[in-house]
């Protein structure tokens, strides 16, 4: 019995699983295009979502500790962490 059905099979299998898997590159890319405020977010949140603590958690402390050292307005502050954000979950996904 040829053996590519079977090879064909699990490579179906794996794909979805290789589509999920992190890639820090690709976020720090990102990042690099964001503000500078975005920018000192997203390193300051990045190893704590690399360590497994949830985006959102990591996004908040770190944008609280920005905004207060930059002394930069609510809003200002929520858009950067947002644009953050967006470049964390491509070193996390999910």
């Amino acid at each position: 019995m040829p053996r590519w059905p079977l090879l064909i099979a699990a490579l179906l299998l794996t794909a979805p699983a290789l589509a999920q898997l992190p890639d820090r590159a690709a976020a720090e890319r990102c990042a690099a295009g964001l503000q500078p405020m975005g920018q000192q977010i997203f390193t300051r949140a990045l190893p704590g979502v690399l360590g497994g603590a949830s985006i959102l958690d990591a996004v908040r402390a770190a944008a609280a500790s920005v905004a207060l050292s930059a002394a930069m307005n609510r809003d200002g502050a929520r858009q950067a962490a947002e644009a953050a954000g967006g470049c964390l979950a491509l070193a996390r996904p999910g």
